[in-house]
């Protein structure tokens, strides 16, 4: 197995995994408030998180940010209770409209924090590579591949509620968001930095 390859599995099976808990858990938050029919608005979320993500991923990874493990630890869950408030207070006419902008930069922006998470471990794994820019680009990708299996994941979940159980999206939406933001303010209770 090549290098390339293997770096992209590390990067996919980091994120498709039962530990990545907190990561899908902002994935299912950041899907839930759109229909199926704006899967592209899905998917380019998604890739917007993924930019942040590698961003912030490569300054750590070279060491040009540093920011406590455990500020992190605690910023992770926050976005993922700011993204389920958000999708909470927001109409239904307007997910995928007019706010769609907003959606994204936050996509990006809480990407960033998210990036920053995984940079101790990586740094770990590429401290003996030669390239690091190809490992760094592979595992990044291996963590794209894997947050659209897990969209599918949550794709096909929804058709299940929407379509065949007859769920309204409104409730289905106030559901994931709701389970998705009990979720991470447990977490920032059990991740507190201060004190």
């Amino acid at each position: 197995m090549s290098s390339f390859a293997l770096y992209l599995q590390i990067g996919y099976e980091h994120i498709v995994n039962w530990k990545a808990y907190d990561h899908i858990m902002f994935i299912v938050a950041l899907c839930a408030a759109y229909q199926l029919s704006q899967w592209r608005n899905i998917l380019i979320l998604i890739t917007a998180f993924t930019l942040g993500h590698s961003l912030t991923l490569a300054l750590a990874t070279f060491q040009l940010i540093l920011i406590p493990r455990n500020i992190i630890e605690f910023l992770i869950p926050f976005t993922i209770l700011i993204t389920s408030v958000y999708n909470v207070r927001q109409k239904p006419k307007e997910i995928g409209r007019k706010k769609v902008g907003l959606n994204y930069i936050m996509a990006l922006f809480f990407g960033c924090i998210h990036g920053m998470a995984f940079s101790g471990e990586l740094q770990m794994l590429l401290g003996k590579e030669e390239n690091i820019v190809s490992e760094l680009l592979a595992f990044n990708i291996g963590i794209e591949l894997g947050q659209i299996l897990i969209v599918l994941g949550i794709f096909v979940a929804a058709y299940l509620v929407l379509k065949i159980a007859s769920i309204k999206h409104h409730s289905w939406n106030l559901a994931l968001s709701s389970i998705a933001g009990m979720m991470s303010v447990y977490l920032m209770f059990e991740n507190w930095p201060w004190g």
